[in-house]
């Protein structure tokens, strides 16, 4: 883990490093402000302890250009002012937690720890969201490779699946016999369109609950084959 502090007072700087590196982190430390945003915007920082005072630009102006430029690195704001509104600000401005000076090394550990904690469980959870894909009742996860309509689970084969995805990834857009072989199974050659109709027909036969009108999988008549985007 790479963590990045900019705090113009090297001696706060010397005893945050010490003992975030027992994390254990990478720690690298800069004094002014212009020169700890140009380091954060580098991307290569899994972790931020900004002081809110610097020289040249403060700890919520790094955080509000950071956040305005859709870095969501984990903050860690310090700061010598304990007043309310101050926090309420920093926290506003993007920062994860707010720790007044002087503080005790062991309690900025156990805040890193919390917002390590708090941001990897988001990132996971986002992550699975993405991992899974739901139109109407049917859903798909890409991880697990699942597939499920309400609450019965469906087995597909692995082209199925692929197939599956490619539509549920992009309803409404048509795909012709030749692209559906091309996306699945790597191939364009038309003597293989056969096998596209009944790959269709066979998911169609899992998916559909009336094959004579289907919900899921429509044809697009005149070109192939089209997932319903009004689900």
């Amino acid at each position: 883990m790479n963590i990045l502090i900019v705090e113009d007072d090297p001696n706060i700087a010397d005893l945050v490093a010490i003992h975030l590196r027992d994390l254990p982190a990478e720690v690298t430390v800069r004094h002014q402000g212009w020169e700890g945003l140009d380091e954060a915007m580098s991307g290569k920082y899994d972790f931020l302890v900004l002081d809110l005072m610097l020289p040249g630009l403060n700890g919520l102006e790094i955080c509000r250009q950071l956040r305005q430029r859709k870095q969501y690195t984990p903050v860690l704001m310090l700061t010598a002012r304990s007043e309310e509104q101050d926090k309420i600000v920093g926290l506003e401005t993007g920062a994860d937690d707010y720790l007044t000076k002087p503080f005790s090394p062991r309690e900025l550990v156990a805040r890193v720890k919390s917002i390590l904690r708090r941001t990897h469980g988001e990132s996971r959870r986002m992550e699975r969201q993405l991992q899974r894909i739901e139109r109407g009742a049917l859903w798909i996860d890409l991880e697990l490779r699942i597939v499920q309509k309400g609450a019965d689970r469906i087995e597909l084969t692995t082209k199925e699946f692929d197939l599956l995805h490619l539509f549920m990834q992009n309803p409404g857009r048509p795909y012709t016999r030749l692209e559906i072989l091309d996306e699945v199974w790597g191939e364009r050659f038309e003597g293989l369109e056969h096998t596209v109709n009944s790959h269709i027909n066979r998911l169609r036969a899992k998916i559909e609950s009336d094959l004579t009108h289907p919900r899921y999988i429509l044809t697009a008549w005149g070109v192939g084959y089209k997932f319903n985007d009004a689900i």
